[in-house]
C-alpha cells in the first residue's frame, strides 16, 4: 500500500504536520504531534480504522485518496513462470527442484513437549 498522506494534505493547503494536526483536532481527533509527524514522514505500520476515519473527515477526503493499493511483485516470479513452460515441454529436472526434500531421521529421540 502507498500511503499519501503529504499528497492529500498538500491538496488541502497543509504542509506541516502541526497544520495537520490543527485539522485533526478540529474533528476531534487528537494524537500526539510525534504521532502526526510520523505518519507525515512515512508509512505507518498500523492505522485504526477509527483513526482512518477522523483523518479521511479532517482532510475532507476518501480512504482511497489516503491508501493506494499497490502491485506486489514476487521476486523471481517471470523465471519461474519461465521455468514452468520449461518443465512441462519435456525437462523433468527442473520439476525436481522444486519439489521438497525430506529431513533425515534424527538418533530416533524425540524432544519432550514445552511445560
Amino acid at each position: 500500500m502507498k500511503w499519501n498522506l503529504r499528497m492529500v494534505a498538500a491538496q488541502r493547503d497543509l504542509w506541516r504536520p502541526t497544520e495537520v494536526l490543527a485539522a485533526f483536532q478540529q474533528v476531534g481527533f487528537s494524537p500526539s504531534l510525534s504521532k502526526v509527524a510520523a505518519m507525515w514522514s512515512g508509512t505507518p505500520v498500523t492505522v485504526r480504522l477509527d483513526d482512518l476515519d477522523k483523518i479521511c473527515a479532517a482532510l475532507d477526503c476518501a480512504v482511497g485518496d489516503l491508501l493506494q493499493a499497490e502491485p506486489v511483485t514476487v521476486p523471481g516470479s517471470a523465471d519461474e513462470a519461465q521455468s514452468g513452460q520449461r518443465a512441462s515441454s519435456g525437462g523433468g529436472s527442473a520439476d525436481a527442484s522444486v519439489r521438497p526434500v525430506p529431513r533425515r531421521a534424527r538418533s530416533g529421540r524425540r524432544s519432550l513437549p514445552p511445560n
